[in-house]
């Protein structure tokens, strides 16, 4: 049975041509889009041409978009003395250890990004069962186990994005809101593209993007010219 369309997404629809969109109309074009009563996310999906099956083709890491990402980020640090101050300094919203352990078992966590010293991974390791599943593990490739605290903290909180490939090639991010300038999404979609591009895999053959789009929260989406998102560097 086929779904059926409301009239306010088929509107929406009617607005979008059949045809690959080159980047800066697109972004120009998904403003248009807006049809809910909040500030909705830009949003970009990629289907790359690679086999996350290899470890080498696991395509994961995290970028600063120029232009954040227009939300409000909930920091939470693991760490030990000095780096328990320079985590405060930084601007993190939590900031313990053991204590942050008992909390986190008790089922309250208050924070959207998780970072820890390498020191403290022992304590992480603890909440994996909790955290996996949430997605926030931390982990050395989106540069969220270090040491430079208070870098993580300021990439975390001035618009980072962190991003990984599923099994079928799949990848998404949120690169901004709709209220944003056409100009600052295409600039923040550029940067993202621009990661993934550095990350392809040198065993990665054929077309590395195969399928591109750009939507909102609430809307269809408009497919995006591949080869112009490949030149990107």
């Amino acid at each position: 049975m086929a779904k059926k369309v409301s009239k306010r997404y088929q509107s929406l629809l009617e607005k979008i041509e059949d045809r690959n969109y080159a980047l800066a109309e697109a972004c120009s074009s998904v403003r248009e889009l807006k049809s809910a009563k909040f500030d909705e996310s830009v949003e970009v999906a990629l289907n790359l041409n690679v086999d996350p099956r290899h470890a080498d083709q696991m395509i994961r890491g995290a970028v600063v978009l120029p232009n954040g990402t227009g939300k409000t980020v909930r920091v939470a640090v693991f760490a030990k003395g000095a780096k328990m101050d320079e985590a405060k300094a930084a601007g993190a919203d939590i900031v313990g250890n053991d204590d942050l352990v008992e909390t986190v078992q008790g089922g309250e966590i208050n924070f959207d990004v998780l970072i820890a010293t390498p020191d403290c991974m022992g304590l992480v390791g603890k909440l994996g069962r909790i955290l996996g599943p949430k997605g926030l593990m931390p982990n050395p490739k989106t540069g969220t186990v270090t040491m430079d605290v208070t870098k993580a903290v300021s990439d975390a909180k001035g618009g980072q994005v962190t991003y990984r490939v599923d099994k079928k090639g799949n990848m998404q991010a949120a690169v901004g809101k709709v209220s944003f300038s056409a100009e600052a999404i295409q600039e923040n979609v550029a940067a993202f593209v621009a990661a993934i591009n550095k990350a392809k895999p040198s065993t990665a053959k054929g077309k590395y993007i195969t399928n591109a789009a750009i939507s909102l929260t609430m809307s269809p989406s408009i497919t995006l010219d591949t080869q112009e998102l490949m030149d990107i560097k």
